[in-house]
């Protein structure tokens, strides 16, 4: 079977491949074995519900990368991946939440049967699908090989953005935009939290005309009044009250590349403390756009934002951001820089991320967020356009 409905060109693919196995060179790898499906796809356009067992890509020097998971998701992989037939490999469905055996026995016996057993094998130690009774296994299973921690590496090869990754980023920005849009029109006293959270779903899912909608990667968060003090609320069945102020936190996604923007919607006339706080913030998001320009650092970002807050007397104990892309449930982060004042990491043309500086207080909160990109100089570049503030409605 040939796929014809690869997002990316195979002369992409293999540009990323080359990144992820120079870096394995630096690392003294000789195999790679990665369980994160954002690093799955972005290597070989595998995307499928499939994460929640165990599944992933052998990366190798010299050869094609390997596709392995259930057996019933290689027709998937076959649908999905650029590599031929032959490197579509799986486990039987025996192996599957058994207390007898495990997949990765399988997946150690192929590394050993390549005469791979005794190399230096690179895996996602850190990564929220690759378990503990993973690494057990694959230890017990291959005691012969230095298993070496691979955190990130793909990760970090995916940090510059390609031009065809920075289009659909655009197209997941249109849909983002849609959703703010419909959410502004819609949010009133007395309506259900539940139903505006199904209109989202709509809005995000039946995209801008031929740009659908994918799933994003997190849920809507959208807490209300003292509850907004909690960044990670998503909704329940109660009602947007009057005098309130409401926080969205959302995502357009097209084909699993994503665009955050959260914007705030008050219900009434706001307290002054709420207008103080969006001057602020406003303008410390637009200082750290400006402060945004290949060649500085991450920290600059964040030292930009920092000096309006504090002299409104706003101090933020967490990041500001963090880098944005292809990305599957749990999370839409990158999971490798951070916009703090610590993160020394030199900004390049391509960069991409979510520029999130929400003020939590004890019994409030504000969001108001853009998705930037770093030019080839200049500031960052808002993906969305819309207004930067807090929305009211009397």
């Amino acid at each position: 079977m040939t796929n014809n409905n690869l997002p990316f060109s195979q002369q992409e693919y293999d540009r990323r491949l080359e990144k992820v196995r120079r870096s394995m060179e630096n690392f003294e790898i000789d195999v790679l074995f990665i369980e994160d499906p954002s690093n799955m796809g972005w290597l070989t356009g595998y995307d499928g519900w499939s994460f929640y067992v165990h599944q992933g890509v052998l990366v190798f020097m010299d050869e094609d990368p390997i596709w392995w998971g259930r057996y019933q998701d290689t027709n998937g992989a076959l649908r999905t991946v650029w590599m031929d037939e032959s490197r579509i490999t799986y486990y039987p469905d025996h192996y599957v939440q058994s207390t007898l055996c495990h997949p990765m026995e399988m997946l150690s016996a192929m590394i050993r049967d390549r005469g791979l057993g005794n190399k230096r094998i690179g895996v996602e130690l850190e990564n929220y699908y690759f378990s503990a009774k993973a690494y057990l296994t694959m230890t017990h299973e291959l005691p012969d090989a230095v298993f070496v921690d691979a955190t990130g590496l793909v990760n970090w090869q995916r940090l510059v953005k390609s031009e065809d990754e920075i289009a659909y980023m655009r197209k997941a920005a249109r849909i983002s935009e849609k959703i703010i849009d419909g959410i502004v029109e819609r949010v009133e006293p007395g309506v259900r939290k539940s139903d505006i959270v199904g209109q989202i779903y709509a809005d995000a899912i039946s995209g801008i005309d031929d740009d659908w909608g994918d799933y994003p990667a997190i849920v809507p968060m959208l807490p209300s009044g003292s509850d907004a003090a909690a960044p990670h609320l998503t909704w329940d069945g109660r009602i947007f009250d009057a005098d309130t102020p409401t926080f969205f936190e959302i995502s357009g996604c097209f084909r699993r590349y994503h665009a955050p923007l959260c914007r705030t919607v008050h219900l009434g006339k706001p307290p002054q403390y709420l207008l103080d706080a969006e001057k602020a913030l406003v303008e410390g998001l637009e200082a750290g756009l400006e402060a945004a320009v290949p060649g500085a650092r991450a920290k600059d970002i964040a030292r930009a934002l920092a000096i309006p807050l504090e002299r409104a007397g706003i101090y933020r104990a967490s990041r500001a951001g963090y880098p944005i892309g292809i990305s599957y449930p749990p999370d839409w982060g990158e999971r490798t820089v951070s916009i703090r004042l610590e993160d020394r990491t030199i900004l390049q043309p391509g960069m991409t991320f979510h520029f999130m500086p929400g003020i939590w207080e004890d019994d409030w909160g504000l969001e108001i967020t853009e998705s930037i990109l770093i030019k080839d100089k200049g500031p960052a570049e808002t993906l969305c356009n819309r207004p930067r503030k807090l929305y009211v409605k009397d």
